[in-house]
């Protein structure tokens, strides 16, 4: 085991001059190859962004319906008042 890998080292030492990085590691900022990942990243920013903002606007979502739940509920809370307090029991006393 130990001999198979010091000769894979020793084999892979000549190549390493050759084995240079991409474009993005080695620092070409005008390569194809950055600028496609650059529009990566944007396009994944722009997920968030949007993840974002629907999490957001559900809690929006949830405090102007139970905003108008409890407005519902005061109406109908005070028309209970007036028809009770309209009845023909209440007027013969």
């Amino acid at each position: 085991m130990k001999l198979s890998a010091t000769i894979a080292l020793l084999a892979s030492g000549p190549l390493a001059g050759k084995a240079s990085a991409c474009a993005a590691c080695f620092g070409k900022t005008d390569a194809p190859l950055a600028q496609g990942m650059n529009a990566g990243i944007f396009v994944m920013l722009g997920f968030v962004v949007v993840a974002w903002i629907a999490f957001g606007s559900f809690f929006v979502f949830i405090a102007r319906r139970a905003r108008l739940s409890d407005s519902t509920a005061a109406d109908s809370a005070a028309q209970d008042t007036e028809s009770t307090s309209s009845s023909p029991a209440s007027r013969n006393q």
